[in-house]
């Protein structure tokens, strides 16, 4: 078990091996970031279940260290947060920094093989479907170069969906299965732009 601060934002995941950008603003996330500094760089991004201020928090988010950082004069700060574990919320902690924090168990993550050639096609197939339903221009020689893990990771972290979907993926279990589920909400979300809502669900 863990205590972890966290900074919980709807629709921003960090997966393990992946980085994301932070823009810090806030006192209270300020606060985060400079006590994070003074001890072991790592914070919990985790999303909250509504948009307002505190709200109950999902119970999966994803561990991450401070790599790179710049401290603004005015007390911002602009962050590069590196994945290392996704972590499952035991319990909210009373506290008394501006902050939350949470006492968490840090999951390990499945042992993945490569997907399977069919996987892997049909999540390329219907990734470039989306891609051109959205009005997105992709280098496809550049996605094709990459491994499993970087694509189906590094696709559900930026994929324009809505929190409770990108919550699903962070929680799938295991690449296999996360790759399945990125596929079925291309699918919705992409028949739903269209103004296709008959009949599509993600069962």
């Amino acid at each position: 078990m863990a205590r972890v601060s966290i900074f919980p934002l709807s629709g921003a995941l960090l997966y393990p091996g992946l980085q994301l950008p932070l823009h810090i603003f806030e006192p209270r996330y300020r606060a985060l970031i400079s006590d994070a500094l003074a001890r072991d760089r790592r914070i919990g991004m985790v999303q909250p279940q509504r948009a307002e201020d505190g709200a109950p928090l999902f119970a999966i988010g994803c561990l991450g260290r401070i790599g790179e950082f710049e401290a603004l004069d005015d007390g911002r700060y602009n962050v590069i947060l590196e994945g290392e574990s996704r972590f499952r919320i035991l319990r909210e902690l009373d506290v008394t920094t501006a902050f939350r924090q949470v006492e968490a168990e840090l999951l390990s993550e499945p042992a993945d093989g490569p997907l399977a050639p069919i996987e892997r096609a049909s999540f390329e197939r219907e990734a470039r479907r989306f891609a051109d339903s959205q009005g997105y221009s992709v280098n496809w020689e550049q996605v094709s170069r990459l491994d499993d893990v970087s694509l189906i990771n590094g696709v559900s972290q930026i994929a324009p969906f809505d929190a409770a979907a990108k919550q699903a993926l962070l929680e799938a279990n295991g690449l296999s299965e996360r790759c399945e589920l990125l596929v079925q909400l291309m699918q919705f979300f992409g028949r739903r732009a269209e103004g296709d809502d008959d009949g599509v669900t993600l069962q």
